[in-house]
């Protein structure tokens, strides 16, 4: 086929662009997948839109050389996104585990269906925080945060000390509800991922669910209550009887803190509740049957490692709202959650690199004890070891009795302080103290310091140091429930080479880039060298792992769950949470009086009450139109009747029928089935008294009333 030109027009139908705008024409505009891979990583690392465009502009030296907008950015984002929920949550939730499980064989993860096989409760727990609760089991806090996904789940977090006494995450839940049957689920869950091996104590807040599941799932762990949220519900309980100048508060800190006597404690109580007269006040009373989950002088035996609240995971829960947002689908929340592990993670990689970079600092080098003490306990825990020591130069022996092979004795410090009894047995060299710092908090008090350096040992006996708190607490091998080895990062050896591969690659472009010639050079060996790559990645053994990753998303998409009966089936979807908390959007004066509309449907009347009495003359323009719904096509002035209800001293105005038509017309041609006037009376138009015109559609024949 030939074809004849008949016309040409040299000239341009419009301006052309400046040099300097030609990378804004989308002809020339395209996000490169390896641009695409880098706008994706920026955005795993939690940088904003803004911050992803303008480091991809320094890296390539300016915007302008970038290739794309940040519009075009933002719209490869969505795309990514929608991609990845392009079978709907449960599925791209299901397959973000799948992903994870394939990384590394000993992730864990759980959902629980419904009868209608909607998901309710998912749990999941990574290698790394199964080998942490192996070394840190005995103390765990469970708390809840909320806000953190947008369909209002509440996050239910496992968390404990290390041996720095910083934050670890043991695992994670988002619950459906809050009921006994979902706690015993997570509980249940939880001791399935961690082998059945049971926390000898759990601190949670005040609720009578969790502590029903507790004492169904962990009947032989500890259940005590976080010191925090009891403060909290005294405020909420007992605020009314707070007065000026009034010792309620400090009266019942000092039970829940000081006193070490349970008759100390009993009698300050009866004091407390009798001065303020709180004898029948049901929160108290429920709260001092229960004490022995948080009143000092009985917490004092039980092993809680120091803590006394889950204040460690109301901090956790801070650094978890800066991280995520209400509008992250699961995905997005999970993959920003990473981020709040991972940096906890490398907190504790800085603690170990100081811990073997610096030498801790020793008050009194020529103490045996002390050089020990340095040489076992992390620097943290140290630090609190020597402070007591320093104590025990402070105490003076009151009085010492031998009984055999057991010695008493009664420590005080010399200004002053609680007496304190220790026995010591000289057959097997242990020390017992009356104030059980060591049973609680797993270090040796001063009282017991003291004994020790009386009766000449000069070192730490084995049997009194706690193997969390040295600086070889994670020396061991951790198995998963089908007994394989756990390991943390199983790609530790592809980061190491990408370390190596990465600074020498950049170089190299960022010579290339100088001259035309050495980049048509650098395209055909990179070319060239990727073939290659690919070819020895194929005949590797990491290809069938590789192959496994690239399963189809249909079909992961369908992955069977086991329900309750043990069968297998396929998730529908996860269920919806209700009763959140809802944006405030602006609703217009016809959103707004929907409702009132629904009301008077069903008593449509055509009435006129107005005041026999002194009348208070009100202007037209002094209407406010509260509402407008339409039913027919059209708006007739002449099919509307009118109902007045107001004050006395008020009466409807003549409304003139041009007018109502000139207002009609402002409401786009909407049909009027019924709208309501109001006008506040001049002496008080902040009140709710006014005039309320009540305006209804009888029928055609009726007409506007006075």
């Amino acid at each position: 086929m030939k074809y004849r030109v008949h016309d040409l027009v040299l000239e341009h139908n419009h301006e052309l662009h400046i040099a300097q705008c030609v990378h804004m024409m989308p002809s020339q505009r395209k996000v490169s997948e390896t641009q695409g891979f880098q706008a994706e990583i920026s955005e795993d690392a939690g940088l904003s839109l803004k911050q992803s465009h303008e480091l991809m502009g320094k890296e390539a030296g300016g915007m302008g050389n970038v290739g794309y907008t940040r519009e075009d950015l933002k719209r490869y984002l969505r795309t990514r996104r929608e991609r990845s929920l392009k079978y709907g949550e449960a599925g791209s939730m299901l397959n973000y585990f799948q992903e994870q499980t394939l990384e590394n064989p000993s992730f864990f993860h759980a959902v629980q269906l419904d009868c209608e096989e909607q998901i309710t409760n998912i749990f999941w727990a990574d290698a790394g925080m199964l080998i942490d609760y192996k070394f840190f089991e005995d103390v765990v806090t469970f708390d809840t945060t909320y806000k953190t996904n947008k369909e209002y789940r509440p996050l239910e977090m496992f968390v404990g000390f290390n041996q720095h006494r910083q934050i670890v995450i043991f695992g994670a839940a988002l619950m459906y509800d809050e009921t006994i049957d979902s706690f015993k689920w997570v509980f249940g869950t939880f001791l399935e991922a961690m082998c059945g091996k049971r926390p000898s104590t759990i601190l949670t807040d005040q609720d009578h669910a969790m502590a029903a599941a507790l004492s169904v799932v962990m009947p032989e762990t500890f259940h005590g209550l976080c010191t925090f949220h009891i403060r909290r519900n005294f405020m909420k309980h007992l605020g009314n009887h707070y007065k000026e100048n009034s010792d309620l508060p400090y009266m019942f800190g000092a039970c829940m803190y000081e006193f070490e006597e349970v008759e100390q404690f009993n009698r300050v109580w009866d004091a407390m509740v009798k001065k303020h007269n709180l004898e029948n006040n049901e929160w108290l009373s429920g709260l001092y049957k229960i004490r022995d989950k948080w009143a000092r002088c009985i917490m004092k035996e039980r092993w809680t490692a120091g803590m006394r609240s889950t204040q460690l995971s109301e901090s956790l829960n801070a650094a978890i709202k800066n991280h995520l947002k209400l509008d992250h689908d699961l995905v997005q929340f999970f993959r920003h959650f990473n981020r709040v592990v991972d940096e906890k993670r490398h907190n504790e990689l800085i603690a170990e690199y100081e811990m073997r970079q610096k030498l801790p600092m020793v008050g009194l080098r020529q103490t045996p004890m002390l050089v020990h003490a340095s040489e076992t306990y992390s620097p943290t825990v140290f630090v609190a070891f020597q402070n007591e020591y320093g104590e025990s130069t402070a105490m003076v022996i009151l009085r010492q009795q031998d009984a055999a092979m057991i010695v008493e004795f009664a420590v005080m410090r010399y200004d002053g302080g609680p007496e304190r009894i220790v026995v010591f047995n000289r057959n097997d060299l242990s020390v017992r103290c009356s104030c059980k710092k060591y049973e609680n908090e797993g270090i040796l008090c001063g009282h017991a310091l003291k004994v020790f350096d009386t009766v000449g040992i000069k070192i730490i006996p084995p049997e009194y140091i706690k193997r969390r708190w040295t600086k070889r607490a994670r020396v061991g091998d951790c198995f998963d429930r089908r007994r394989r080895e756990v390991v943390a990062d199983p790609k530790i050896m592809i980061s190491t080479r990408y370390r190596e591969l990465a600074p020498a690659m950049i170089k190299v472009a960022t010579r290339t880039a100088m001259s035309e010639d050495t980049s048509k050079v650098a395209i055909t060996v990179i070319s060239d060298l990727a073939k290659r790559v690919e070819l020895l990645l194929s005949e590797s053994e990491e290809q069938p792992l590789q192959n496994q990753k690239n399963l189809n998303m249909e079909v992961r998409d369908k992955i069977e769950i086991g329900n309750e009966m043990g069968e297998a089936v396929v998730a529908r979807g996860i269920k919806k949470r209700g009763g959140g908390k809802k944006s405030r959007v602006m609703r217009s004066w016809i959103d707004k009086f929907d409702r009132v509309k629904r009301k008077s449907r069903l008593s449509r009347t055509t009435q006129t009450t107005a005041s026999e009495s002194e009348t208070t003359s009100i202007s037209y323009e002094e209407y406010m139109f509260m509402g407008c719904r339409s039913s027919t096509d059209s708006v007739s002035t002449h099919s509307m009747s009118q109902t007045v209800n107001g004050p006395p001293n008020a009466i409807a105005p003549n409304i003139d029928e041009s007018e109502m038509e000139e207002r009609a017309a402002l409401l786009t041609h909407c049909d009027v089935d019924a709208y309501h006037v109001f006008a506040p009376s001049p002496q008080g138009r902040n009140n709710t008294q006014g005039l309320q015109l009540h305006v209804d559609v009888a029928s055609p024949d009726n007409e506007i009333d006075e």
